[in-house]
C-alpha cells in the first residue's frame, strides 16, 4: 500500500475499520472534530478514497507566520497526527 508506515508506524486498528472509512468519506468534518480538529467553514475538506486499505485526507493549510521559513524549519512543525489527518501542524 501507499502509506508511509516505516515513518508513521502501523496504523491504529480503527483506521482500517469499514465504518470509520465510510464515515471519513461521508462526514469528514465530524470525524476530524472527534480528534479535536475544527476547521473554519470556508476551509474546503475533500476525501480521496484511493483503495480498500489507504485513505488520503488532505488539509490544505499552512500555519500563519511560516512565510519565509526554510524546508527544515517547516518540517519541524509537522507532527504524526498532522500527517495522518487527525491534527494540525504546530504553530511556529
Amino acid at each position: 500500500p501507499c502509506s508511509p508506515w516505516p515513518l508513521l508506524g502501523t496504523p491504529s486498528g480503527w483506521y482500517k475499520f469499514y465504518a470509520y472509512r465510510a464515515r471519513a468519506v461521508r462526514e469528514p468534518r465530524r470525524v476530524l472534530a472527534e480528534f479535536g480538529v475544527r476547521l473554519p467553514e470556508e476551509t474546503a475538506v475533500r476525501v480521496w478514497d484511493s483503495t480498500a486499505e489507504v485513505r488520503y485526507l488532505v488539509i490544505p493549510m499552512r500555519p500563519e507566520g511560516t512565510e519565509g521559513m526554510d524546508e527544515e524549519a517547516l518540517a519541524g512543525l509537522v507532527t504524526r497526527d498532522s500527517m495522518i489527518g487527525t491534527g494540525l501542524p504546530k504553530a511556529p
